[in-house]
């Protein structure tokens, strides 16, 4: 007798169930499309208006951090630049080659001409002769911060650091410049002040004071620090002035800096500079730190400013 084999079972669905499942499914799907879309359009209308605030605060920043308008301070070059090129800290020519230009500090070349009485400022435009000029003043003074500091305590030749070898804008090689001339004469007292002063202000391409000005930014600072203590600045005063240099030289770090201050609840202008420039702040690692701490903030982004003649 033959068998008939049995076909599969099969699930069949009322068509009016069929319907209501297939509704059903559209009006989940309708819904969490919806859901996904508001949530987008929600997204897309807040989050550019709190990224428009936020650059905004930091614009407002920006301009108290480096005002377009610079910085100036109450002194003058005086002969000083009269005096570095005749020491063979500047040459001339080669200084006319690389500030040829209203934007990179030609308007300052008249400082070499003689007693120039107009105070020494710094702004976005001549931030890079400032820091060469200063950069000369504090290689070739005589200092006891560059014959008995960090500078003679390393296992290098004097010739072979940022600061030294890097310097090619004089008639002079770097070695037969280093701290050579009383370009700025200081007292045993005043010298241990600059010393004093130098080993509290960082910079942020390194992570060493100005007391060890391996780089040319750190003997900029302190070609400025033996010029403020030789004029009788106040310390307060001094600090003020070389947080302002830095701002102008690196001014991503002490915008984000002053932002980082400003979420702390105290305000740049209200900032202790001598704390701003330690090395909690300053220095390499302080910067980082900062940065790390304001780096999701919208609007901050690169300006600029690292070591190099």
């Amino acid at each position: 007798m033959t068998q008939r084999k049995k076909k599969p079972a099969s699930l069949t669905l009322p068509i009016w169930l069929f319907v209501l499942l297939l509704l059903n499914a559209g009006a989940s799907g309708a819904l969490v499309e919806y859901y996904l879309v508001s949530q987008k359009l929600k997204t897309t209308t807040e989050q550019p208006a709190e990224n428009q605030v936020s650059q905004d605060v930091v614009k407002t920043v920006a301009q108290k951090v480096i005002p377009p308008s610079g910085y100036k301070t109450s002194l003058s070059w005086g002969d000083i630049g009269k005096k570095l090129v005749e020491v063979g800290a500047i040459d001339l020519a080669k200084y006319e080659q690389s500030f040829n230009a209203n934007t990179n500090g030609k308007q300052e070349m008249d400082i070499f001409s003689g007693n120039e009485s107009r105070p020494i400022e710094i702004n976005e435009n001549n931030s890079h002769f400032v820091v060469n000029t200063l950069w000369a003043l504090g290689l070739v003074n005589k200092s006891k911060v560059l014959d008995e500091g960090p500078m003679r305590e390393q296992d290098v030749p004097i010739e072979n650091f940022a600061s030294t070898g890097g310097w090619t804008l004089g008639s002079k090689t770097a070695k037969a410049l280093y701290s050579s001339q009383e370009i700025i004469p200081l007292s045993d007292d005043q010298q241990e002040q600059v010393r004093r002063i130098a080993e509290n202000v960082y910079r942020p391409c390194c992570g060493n004071s100005v007391a060890f000005p391996d780089c040319n930014h750190g003997m900029a600072a302190l070609g400025y620090i033996e010029l403020a203590v030789s004029s009788g600045l106040s310390e307060e005063q001094i600090y003020k002035d070389l947080l302002a240099f830095n701002s102008y030289w690196f001014p991503t770090t002490y915008v984000e800096m002053a932002v980082y201050f400003s979420q702390q609840g105290t305000e740049w202008e209200k900032v202790d500079p001598k704390l701003a420039l330690s090395n909690e702040y300053s220095s390499a690692q302080g910067a980082q730190k900062v940065h790390q701490a304001v780096a999701n903030v919208p609007g901050i982004k690169s300006q600029g400013g690292s070591c190099g003649a």
